[in-house]
């Protein structure tokens, strides 16, 4: 996949050039921000199918970017005087901070950056309480993109908030349609099923079986042409051979008509009578 151009511009309150190191600042009381929540990462096999495909393809798609980090189900506190304001976006995307290991992303030592992109992807251990509650948690800290997707194929519905004025507005169901990240450049597809999402190539996010059975694919193919090209090469060879072993019977035939021409020749000159 071709990675959007990553220069955007930078919320007001944020640091233009952010340190490219995490750093050191730790609070009094750090220890009292654990790096989990003792929430499962997913609910359901469907669930977790959409968190991996959406954080793997995002990998991918910046891989080359040392300054996007991504992570999926990472606890996000933004606040070092309180260990209770927190969440887990089930991807988000962070513009401008090192990729690396975390056991969590604590904004203060992020240069106070916050995750710009965040995808949600509902499933039946989800409530309209914490629902609600994250999208007052990402619209008071600073998200710039949030995508609320509910895979279920008999309900499948996608919801985008897009920041605009300080909050986080929702575009119609018919705006969703082909959608483009302004972040990150994919496209979303949600009136097709299941979902769609597409690189700025085009090239469509799949998961890391699609990915190994195309892998797979590829190889079989590049096989296929090699022995084609493989006996393409031995029939041409064949046919060089043939051509050859022609050539040189012509040349023994030649040879041969020369030697008969020679004693013909040789015969007349010791038999002056001989008519012919």
């Amino acid at each position: 996949m071709t990675p959007p151009n990553t220069t955007s511009t930078t919320l007001p309150h944020h640091d233009p050039h952010p340190n490219t190191q995490l750093q050191h600042r730790q609070p009094h009381h750090i220890n009292s921000f654990p790096d989990e929540d003792g929430l499962p990462m997913a609910f359901n096999t469907l669930h977790y199918q959409w968190i991996v495909v959406i954080k793997e393809n995002l990998e991918l798609l910046f891989q080359n970017h040392p300054h996007v980090f991504v992570a999926a189900d990472l606890l996000w506190y933004p606040n070092p005087n309180d260990d209770r304001e927190r969440t887990a976006p089930d991807v988000m995307v962070v513009f401008g901070r090192p990729k690396g290991p975390r056991g969590s992303y604590k904004m203060w030592l992020e240069d106070h950056i916050p995750a710009h992109v965040v995808f949600e992807i509902l499933s039946p251990g989800n409530t309209k309480a914490e629902l609600d509650h994250k999208l007052d948690f990402y619209q008071r800290h600073g998200v710039e993109e949030y995508y609320l997707f509910d895979p279920e194929p008999e309900r499948q519905a996608l919801e985008i908030r897009l920041r605009q004025e300080g909050r986080l507005n929702a575009l119609t169901p018919q705006q969703t349609i082909g959608f483009v990240s302004p972040r990150l450049g994919i496209r979303f597809q949600p009136d097709l099923k299941p979902m769609r999402i597409l690189g700025p190539d085009g090239e469509p996010f799949v998961s890391f079986l699609e990915l190994h059975q195309r892998v797979q694919a590829e190889r079989q193919r590049a096989e296929a042409e090699r022995q084609r090209a493989e006996a393409e090469r031995q029939r041409a060879e064949a046919e060089h051979q043939r051509a050859e072993n022609a050539l040189k019977q012509l040349q023994e035939q030649a040879q041969l008509i020369e030697q008969l021409r020679s004693q013909l020749a040789a015969q007349r000159l010791s038999d002056p009578s001989d008519p012919a």
